[in-house]
């Protein structure tokens, strides 16, 4: 059976890794899912990012971050971009998320940047997710 959306499916595989604490967690490789995951690392949302190229796939291993009383860095993970219902975003109209202390996740024809490196470089694209 085909997955219609995979990058919902790695975010929801991040979700519930967070939930029950895990300190890392496995995700079917693609392109796209691992430059959403270096989006991550850049803005220090996760620790860490391993590549494997075992099996047909491979795997994306992502390693998760937590504050120093072991709380969550990453407290809301949301799908924003759908296959039935895409949303693009200017530059002009990039405000920041919580105040600059959350991230949105935006593909470009630059790359997969985050909302402040959009900024910088002055693109816009499609927001694919946000983080909180």
């Amino acid at each position: 059976m085909s997955m219609t959306d995979p990058v919902a499916d790695m975010l929801t595989r991040m979700r519930n890794a967070l939930s029950t604490g895990r300190d890392q967690v496995e995700i079917p490789l693609s392109k796209l899912k691992l430059a959403i995951a270096e989006a991550l690392k850049r803005e220090g949302f996760v620790r860490g990012l391993e590549v494997t190229t075992e099996g047909p796939q491979g795997t994306l291993r992502v390693f998760l971050k937590y504050g120093p009383e072991g709380e969550d860095v990453i407290g809301k993970l949301e799908r924003v971009s759908r296959p039935g219902s895409r949303v693009y975003c200017g530059v002009d109209g990039m405000d920041l998320v919580l105040g600059g202390v959350g991230v949105r996740i935006v593909s470009t024809s630059q790359g997969v940047l985050s909302d402040r490196e959009c900024r910088e470089k002055k693109v816009g694209g499609e927001v694919l997710c946000e983080v909180r």
